[in-house]
């Protein structure tokens, strides 16, 4: 399986998982505030790990465009004049 597909199911699981729990809180499932700090705490860490994996994402797609040739003027038959 190729990484994108990888990372392509587990956003896909993260996102399952946080629409359950947030159902889960607002529909009344949760019936003390322990509960309810555990949820968030979980939904905030969910979120977290959404978020760097989107960061990577666009961090790679970046790199990817903008490439990383660096011209040194190396093998110019008449260099720039200083």
């Amino acid at each position: 399986m190729e990484p994108e597909q990888i990372l392509y199911k587990l956003q896909r699981a993260l996102e399952r998982r946080v629409n359950q729990l947030a159902i889960s809180v607002t529909s009344g499932g949760v019936d003390n505030m322990e509960t309810y700090k555990y949820i968030i705490g979980q939904i905030n860490a969910l979120e977290s790990v959404r978020q760097e994996i989107s960061n990577l994402q666009h961090d790679k797609e970046l790199n990817g465009k903008s490439g990383t040739v660096i011209d040194l003027n190396r093998g110019l038959k008449n260099p720039p004049s200083k």
